[in-house]
């Protein structure tokens, strides 16, 4: 099985609680067939950027600075890791999970994961 990384790409802004309610319900939906596939790794919302810490070298010194890396519009708010046989494969649970967050997926493979 090769291993893929289903990135949402979230716009900044939060969503109302009604809207947000029915997205979460649908995500819960598609992690359960998710792990009844057995192609369930891990999954996780992420916080907003602003909780962010950004760690670089430079040099000998390594710097730290608060916030997220670059100014964006979206950033990612939850990802997925799943374990399926192929491209298509992701791209199907990509499908689902975009469908029930209403937001763009990237989908991704892992290097080197078999």
């Amino acid at each position: 099985m090769k291993h893929y990384l289903l990135s949402i790409y979230q716009p900044a802004g939060e969503l109302p609680p009604g809207d947000l309610k029915k997205i979460m319900a649908d995500v819960r939906h598609v992690d359960e067939e998710l792990r009844s596939a057995g192609a369930w790794v891990f999954s996780g919302g992420l916080h907003p950027p602003e909780t962010a810490t950004v760690l670089r070298r430079r040099d000998s010194a390594m710097t730290m600075t608060d916030g997220p890396f670059t100014e964006a519009k979206e950033h990612i708010g939850g990802l997925t890791i799943i374990a399926v046989p192929d491209l298509d494969a992701a791209l199907a649970w990509g499908r689902k999970l975009s469908a029930a967050t209403t937001l763009p997926v990237e989908v991704r493979p892992f290097q080197g994961v078999a």
